[in-house]
């Protein structure tokens, strides 16, 4: 472009006459009771094509593993210094789908993370019910590609750790004090569309989500 051009459109911007903002709409987030918010966060979750599973806290591996066993899935990534992690190594055993522990660095893992297995598991940090959205905070022991690159990401989300929107989690649970390095928001499968709003799954990451919500 031009000098001159540019000065001209520059010149016009600032010769437009000013217009006031639009007033915002009023509004106000919603505000569920405990069976509320988890039914609506389930609801919101399915409608978007993931797989919710209600658990207990004692028998979610077990659950997991007939789920799995279920629909032929042989391999599963995990991060094997995290509670859900171990819990898995226990009740698991040699029984059920293998475990792939993601305990190397992502240039050794890197060929298994896309070609190797078939699905990954993660803990997550909480959930929102609005728009049913599971809050994952990834850390070393938990990279954020345990749940982006495996076809089939499974994600475990207690029931009390689900909130009524965003705001409402973060204050919930002080994240001023402690902010992660970065949070990854997951609100069903990959999906993308074209230009006729055609939608395609698992082109940008996981085809399929599982999601087990423990409720006691």
């Amino acid at each position: 472009m031009s000098e001159a051009a540019r000065s001209r459109i520059l010149g016009r911007l600032r010769a437009a006459p000013r217009t006031a903002a639009p007033a915002l709409p009023e509004w106000q987030a919603p505000i569920y009771d405990p069976a509320e918010r988890v039914e609506r966060f389930c609801s919101v979750l399915e409608g978007s094509h993931a797989e919710i599973y209600r658990v207990t806290l004692a028998d979610w591996p077990y659950r997991l593993r007939t789920i799995l066993e279920e629909r032929g899935t042989a391999s599963v990534m995990f991060a094997p210094n995290t509670e859900g992690g171990r819990r898995l190594v226990s009740a698991w055993g040699d029984i059920g789908p293998k475990l792939v522990p993601y305990d190397k660095t992502v240039e050794e893992l890197k060929d298994t993370l896309v070609h190797g297995v078939e699905s990954g598991f993660t803990t997550t940090r909480g959930g929102i019910a609005e728009t049913g959205t599971l809050v994952l905070w990834p850390d070393s022991d938990e990279p954020r590609l345990l749940s982006l690159l495996p076809p089939l990401h499974i994600a475990l989300v207690r029931a009390a750790d689900i909130a009524d929107n965003l705001p409402g989690l973060i204050r919930a649970q002080g994240w001023a004090q402690s902010m992660p390095t970065n949070a990854v928001l997951i609100s069903g499968p990959s999906k993308t569309a074209d230009i006729e709003q055609t939608l395609a799954y698992g082109v940008h990451g996981p085809k399929e989500l599982i999601v087990l919500v423990i409720e006691d």
